[in-house]
């Protein structure tokens, strides 16, 4: 059965003197939350951006793609934290998201660092969002073991 998820904008104005809002509808989790063409291209200063619920959206979605194969392995993680930088910026054919660069860092008893490297590039060609960005896209991950607690 697909999962259905609704996400709702309202606009006011042009694009560079305007304001709107986003908000999650199926959950309810979060919004109005205010955005503007400043904050997408500039300082947040209090707002968030497309890039930044993309962010959001693709940083969730590999913590849960890279848990669910560290847990395949027989290594299931005591903690993943997952950050996503993603980069809007002006290339000749307009504004364009052009990267989202992911850090990882684990505690994962009983893995070994070459395993959880391997792991992790896996999980960032696993991930749903990953697969929703444009091949235009450039991804990385950059993991980083935290806790040795017995090799495998």
């Amino acid at each position: 059965m697909a999962a259905i998820r609704r996400a709702t904008a309202t606009w006011q104005g042009d694009l560079l003197s305007g304001s709107g809002t986003v908000s999650a509808e199926t959950s309810s989790a979060f919004g109005p939350l205010p955005v503007t063409w400043a904050s997408r291209t500039e300082e947040a200063d209090g707002r968030t951006s497309p890039e930044e619920l993309v962010a959001a959206a693709h940083a969730a979605c590999y913590a849960m793609a890279f848990s669910n194969g560290l847990a395949k392995n027989g290594t299931p993680p005591s903690r993943l934290d997952v950050a996503a930088t993603v980069t809007f910026d002006k290339i000749e054919a307009g504004w364009r998201i052009v990267s989202s660069a992911l850090t990882v860092r684990g505690d994962v008893p009983g893995i070994d660092a070459s395993t959880f490297t391997e792991l992790a590039e896996a999980a960032k060609e696993g991930c749903p969002i990953s697969n929703a960005l444009s091949d235009d896209i450039a991804l990385s991950v950059e993991a980083t073991l935290s806790r040795l607690t017995g090799s495998r």
